[in-house]
């Protein structure tokens, strides 16, 4: 089984990495022992998943381990916010607090459009250096109050245009067919 590393530490992500991509080990920055903060300093999505892989990829080589790196960065957009939270969908309260920026996003939006979109784009490093990344989207709107599981972002207020439920009232198998990270996921595989 050939092994690829994950450059994440959220559980979550690991665990929808690891349900999507079944026929690899899927190892976390907890497995080899990375422990450093990673500055994440891009305007984009993908500038931000290429500085993540790319940082990982050399901790590996420094290491002699011969790892494909995967990093993504993904988050939410709102036409009517001009793309915000955008890159800082994570900290659009100020903080890592999912219930904060929701209630933030919800108060912001009220008698506004609410179209939106996730955006998640992965870059993948080999070890020789080569990168190259891939972009997935998913539409859908900001529904006007939490439905379904709440652990989790955004997706309890996400209304996905594909599944006419919200990514909290899916399963995860409803949600990766049609998830932002699903379909960038599909298109990377494309490769392998």
């Amino acid at each position: 089984m050939k092994t690829i590393v994950l450059a994440s530490n959220n559980n979550h992500k690991i665990k929808e990495f690891r349900e999507i991509l079944k026929n690899y080990e899927v190892l976390s920055l907890r497995d080899i022992n990375f422990t450093d903060e990673i500055d994440e300093t891009g305007k984009t999505f993908e500038e931000n998943a290429i500085i993540k892989a790319k940082t990982i990829s050399e901790y590996l080589n420094s290491k002699k381990l011969n790892y494909i790196v995967i990093a993504d960065d993904s988050g939410l957009s709102v036409e009517a916010l001009n793309g915000a939270p955008g890159v800082y969908s994570a900290r659009y309260a100020g903080n890592h607090n999912d219930k904060a920026n929701r209630d933030k996003l919800l108060n912001e939006l009220v008698g506004k459009d609410r179209k939106a979109n996730f955006t998640c784009a992965i870059a993948v490093c080999y070890p020789n250096g080569n990168c190259k990344t891939y972009v997935g989207k998913t539409y859908g709107e900001i529904a006007n109050c939490e439905l379904g599981k709440t652990d989790f972002g955004y997706d309890c207020i996400f209304y996905s245009s594909d599944l006419q439920k919200t990514f909290g009232e899916a399963s995860e198998e409803e949600k990766n067919a049609v998830s932002h990270r699903g379909r960038a996921i599909q298109e990377m595989l494309k490769d392998f």
